[in-house]
């Protein structure tokens, strides 16, 4: 039979083969294949392919303009077919034997387009995997505009169509895009930046089980499944990125890193490891993230290099008390395999970098990380934790990436050294908190009403940088921010206040009135509290009904909506419940410990002092039915509990915190007597004095010469959240009497916002002034607002590394102007611009004992150097002077020389990396001449030459003042034999 009989006699079948998965590839890779042989015109494509048009549509398109090209069109449709779909052949469907005897095609690739033709199947199979990264490249080089792009990147596309779609455009724009694209294809080729990895031979169970994965994953993470899903919101409708940073500075990054980067190689710092770890304190938004990750891989949109993608959560594992395999830990808490569980299984071992895991929630774990038990082989049993903890160390399945979420309070030496790298995760930034306030309110006047009260609010808005948080103020933005009745100061008032709203919503014929809760409602909320206390102690976060039956849980405390149905299913076949979020079962918690009779008296100091509760709760008899882990090895568990139950019993302490002030102990005393309650205030009173006591004693006596420092032990900082959270003048006053330090260093704490005005309340009633340093944390404007309190009792204040814009300068500069104490500031790598250099030259101008700013790696040009000029000009104190990595260039040198070169008090001046020439140099020299006091002058890495190091040479002629040592003018504009000649001319000059 005549191939083209073929093809005709077979068209239903060919049809179906085509288009019965529902995809448009096997239709368009065909395409690609005929596209590259030259028997299809770019007419005939355009023709085959038309967006919106049914598949089948398409595909019967396709076998026309086939048929009618004839017996060697059709024969190479029928090859190209049998490369689509090798193993998708039914029965009833046959391949000719031998149709034809091939000529040899000559190859025509005269002009790049045609190579985009020639070459477009494997052109496609590269480009999938780095689009964005084309289009940027293509954006860039003015090749492609921001619409071109957006055209691409529709989410309708899978990365393959996104990969045509580009190659349609490039070869639509010419000859010049089309040869850019191949170089670049071809550069990211030869330096392996473009994943370009063989295809795996794998079988057709193994595809199918990958497609059940995907599916899975995407019917699981479809729905945001934090905060209980109450909100039943569509990820991609709700999803906010949050602030993602290293943990160790990388030379190549500089601020915020994207989703793409956490599995990439940016940031590595342990090639030999292969565990990456995403740390983000209680709410920040890690579940969130993970989700977001699986999601996109389930959609092929992210992630391509993993062939397969294995979930798991910590909380979940927690209720494993049987030993397992990696093999049954694998395929029962993910996905088990239909068929060939085997060599699906033999593919893993195989191939680990094929492979990605995540571990939601390590700090859940009710064991602490531990490198103590080996485990290599992957069928011999063992307890879960034991499992997961050879897993991220790499003894089991050695080079499979493993993401794994944590608080950074249970992240302990013996895990980081197990990293690859770490992963910060802090929060919304101010345009998040905007975005998600926007996606959570359909009506665009509702949010931006949100929007325009918590801007008035800094409080509230600081609150908001917590995903957590902002999901509760968009919640309740009706009682939060319309109240009357003052508005919330403590994460305490935010807890207090969904409560309300729950309750609220629960008693709609009520609505009109104001729900006294704590009265209506007190026993179903002692009850949940009582469950979320054991829960806390036991670090247990999925209950059983066994569980719930011991507190008296009925289907009336079920319905109020706070414990709703876990996800994730049990080992037991029963259902199973979680409380919406792990710090609404911390508040519950401390809502139990302050309202319970049951209690013994020392709970709340063992609370404080995160000591083993355990003896005083296990009294209650029901208290033994939530430790589910009895049954397994529990002299091993008591050794690690502290470390991991330390997170979520500070918060449950701090919660206790707030409902014991002043502020809202009367909701209380209905139920409790008020002696009761006087006495646990004394208690956490004198809990936190105690706990600040003991980090001052730690302070250690300073070196000779130097001033007395303390660096914030653990704990320090929620020690100062729980004073504020107290909202007690008083605490903080005695707390702070005994604080006698010159600087407290607070550097890299996980000081954002909401720790800011903690900071500024309690440190605000220091007897002396202080030097704040609070570099690299997540200040930002918001926190900065936040500080202006304690700016009285600062004398310097350092903020690397804060995100800090000119919006918040502006405000502290202010604020700054008016404290008598405040004498140096350190704001080097935020994002300022000249915009901020007005208010330092004001700072300069009416501050005259002002002695140190220091401004390096920001954004200031030759016009902010002018400003500064301004307030130079007629300053009389400042002795140091920072402005390195910036671009004031030769202009903005000319200008600060001219201020200061009459100056007596300046000390030391650096202006590295600002891409100043001679001509600056040269205006600099002047100062170098002149200026009396001037000790160091910082040049390194500009584009200074011999004329200007000439003019250098001849000033310091004139200075004996200046320094020997100069660390000057390495990295500028000057040849090896230039350099060793002035540097015999000049022995102050280091090259």
């Amino acid at each position: 039979m005549r191939v083209q009989d073929l093809v005709l006699n077979q068209r239903t079948e060919i049809l179906r083969v085509l288009c019965s998965s529902g995809s448009a590839e096997p239709v368009e890779h065909v395409t690609d294949i005929l596209l590259s042989q030259g028997e299809l015109t770019w007419e005939d494509y355009q023709s085959i392919h038309v967006s919106g048009r049914p598949l089948y549509t398409n595909a019967r398109q396709l076998l026309d303009v086939v048929y009618l090209k004839g017996e060697s069109s059709c024969g190479l449709f029928l090859e190209a077919l049998k490369q689509v779909l090798p193993e998708e052949q039914p029965a009833g469907f046959s391949f000719p034997d031998h149709w034809w005897d091939p000529e040899v095609r000559e190859e025509c690739q005269n002009t790049f387009c045609q190579t985009l033709l020639t070459q477009r199947p494997s052109l496609v199979s590269t480009l999938q995997h780095c689009v964005d990264g084309a289009l940027e490249a293509l954006l860039t080089s003015a090749h492609f505009t921001s619409a071109d792009c957006e055209g691409i990147r529709l989410p309708l596309r899978t990365p393959s169509q996104q990969a045509r779609c580009l190659l349609d455009h490039v070869r639509a724009k010419g000859e010049a895009a089309a040869k850019f694209l191949l170089e670049y294809i071809q550069q990211g080729e030869e330096s392996g930046s473009i994943l370009n990895k063989k295809t795996q031979t794998v079988s057709r169970e193994f595809l199918k089980f990958q497609k059940k994965l995907r599916s899975s994953l995407s019917a699981q993470s479809c729905f945001l499944s934090t905060y209980g899903g109450t909100s039943h919101m569509s990820l991609d409708d709700i999803y906010t990125d949050g602030q993602l940073e290293l943990a160790e500075a990388c030379p190549d990054v500089h601020g915020p890193i994207g989703l793409k980067d956490i599995t990439g190689e940016v940031g590595m710092i342990n090639e030999e490891a292969d565990t990456v770890l995403v740390s983000g304190e209680a709410g920040s938004g890690k579940s969130t993230l993970l989700q977001r990750l699986h999601l996109l891989w389930a959609r092929e949109a992210a992630l391509l290099e993993y062939l397969l993608l294995f979930p798991f959560s910590c909380r979940r594992l927690n209720t494993e008390l049987s030993e397992l395999s990696f093999k049954e830990l694998l395929f029962q808490h993910c996905c088990w395999p239909d068929r060939d569980q085997d060599e699906i299984f033999d593919f893993i071992q195989d191939h680990p970098h094929l492979i990605l895991f995540t571990f939601d929630g390590l700090d859940e774990l009710k064991q602490s990380f531990s490198d103590e038990h080996r485990l290599c082989c992957p069928t011999q049993r063992a307890p879960v934790h034991v499992l997961l903890f050879n897993l991220i160390q790499g003894s089991l399945l050695k080079g499979v990436r493993k993401v794994v979420t944590s608080r950074p309070s249970a992240v302990t030496p013996v895990l980081k050294k197990n990293l690859c790298k770490e992963v910060l995760l802090k929060g919304f930034s101010p345009s998040g908190i905007d975005c998600f306030v926007r996606k959570h309110h359909s009506d665009p006047t509702v949010a931006a009403k949100v929007l325009q009260s918590l801007h008035t609010n800094t409080t509230l808005l600081g609150l908001c940088h917590s995903p957590v948080l902002c999901w509760i103020v968009s919640c309740c933005h009706k009682e939060l921010l319309g109240c009357g009745e003052g508005s919330p100061q403590t994460i305490t008032d935010v807890y207090l206040t969904i409560v309300e709203h729950f309750f609220q919503h629960h008693s709609p014929l009520r609505s009109t009135g104001k729900i006294s809760w704590h009265r209506e409602y007190l026993d179903p909320v002692l009850r949940l509290g009582q469950l979320a206390f054991k829960g806390i102690v036991s670090t247990c976060y999925i209950f059983s009904d066994k569980d719930l039956d011991p507190c008296a849980i009925t289907k009336e405390d079920l319905s109020l909506g706070f414990l709703i149905q876990s996800k994730d299913l049990s080992v037991f076949r029963s259902k199973c419940y979680e409380f919406l979020h792990v710090t609404m079962q911390c508040f519950f918690a401390a809502v139990y410990v302050v309202v319970s009779k049951d209690l013994d008296r020392s709970t709340i100091p063992k609370l404080f002092e995160l000591k083993n509760l355990k003896e005083t709760s296990l009294r209650t008899a029901c208290f033994s039915a939530c430790l589910l882990y009895q049954q397994v090895d529990e002299c091993s568990l008591d050794k690690d509990a502290t470390a991991v139950e330390t997170p979520n019993l500070q918060m449950t302490a701090t919660f206790a915190s707030g409902l014991l002030s002043q502020r809202h102990r009367s909701l209380w005393l209905h139920c409790c007597p008020a002696t009761a309650i006087d006495r646990k205030t004394r208690q956490v009173s004198k809990c936190l004095s105690k706990g600040m006591q003991k980090h001052f004693k730690s302070i250690p006596q300073p070196v000779a010469g130097e001033k007395k420092s303390m660096h914030a032990m653990p704990g320090f900082v929620w020690l100062i959240k729980c004073i504020y959270e107290m909202q007690e003048c008083s605490i903080a006053k005695d707390a702070m009497s005994k604080l006698e330090v010159d600087h407290l260093k607070l550097t890299y704490c996980n000081i954002g916002p909401v720790e800011c005005t903690a900071l500024a309340f309690v440190l605000q009633h220091l007897n002396n002034p202080v030097g704040l340093q609070l570099d690299n944390n997540t200040v930002g404007d918001v926190g900065v607002e936040q500080l202006l309190p304690c700016m009285h009792i600062c004398h310097s204040l350092y903020l690397r590394n804060n995100n800090i814009t000119d919006e918040g300068i502006h405000k502290l500069i202010a604020k700054s102007i008016q404290c008598d104490n405040f004498h140096k500031i350190a704001l080097f790598n935020n994002r300022l611009t000249d915009a901020c250099t007005q208010d330092f030259s004001l700072l300069l101008k009416t501050k005259q004992d002002f002695i140190s700013l220091r401004l390096g790696n920001n954004n200031i040009t030759a016009e902010g150097a002018k400003q500064l000029a301004e307030g130079l000009r007629v300053n009389k104190s400042l002795k140091f002077l920072g402005l390195w990595g910036n671009s004031i260039g030769d202009a903005g040198a000319e200008a600060l020389a001219s201020a200061l070169e009459g100056n007596t008090t300046l000390v030391w001046l650096s202006l590295v990396g600002n891409g100043i020439g001679s001509a600056g140099a040269c205006a600099l020299s002047k100062v170098v001449k002149n200026n009396v006091s001037l000790e160091e002058l910082w040049l390194t890495e500009n584009c200074i030459t011999r004329m200007g190091v000439e003019c250098l040479i001849e000033a310091l002629q004139h200075n004996a003042n200046v320094k020997s040592i100069w660390y000057v003018l390495r990295n500028n504009d000057l040849c090896l034999e230039e350099v060793e000649e002035m540097a015999q001319r000049e022995s102050r000059l280091l090259f």
